[in-house]
């Protein structure tokens, strides 16, 4: 496997989250416009969550942890 950046991979997945939240709305109407919200909500919560991740690759296993506990909650300050 060729060298994987994960710092520029998880840079890439905070792009992608900020521009779900960017996502113009389609001329959609009723039943297909809801959809539409709510995977734009997925995909948010999806590329943030791995946007926030710390990642390690260890002996060709990456492993990405995220803290989900509330900010005042976690040991980080």
């Amino acid at each position: 496997m060729a060298s994987l950046d994960t710092d520029a991979m998880i840079a890439r997945f905070r792009e992608r989250a900020h521009a779900v939240k960017q996502r113009p709305l389609p001329p959609v109407a009723g039943e297909e416009r809801q959809h539409f919200i709510e995977q734009a909500k997925l995909d948010y919560q999806d590329f943030a969550i791995i946007g926030d991740a710390e990642a390690v690759i260890d002996d060709g296993i990456l492993t990405l942890r995220v803290d989900l506990r509330p900010a005042d909650q976690r040991g980080d300050g």
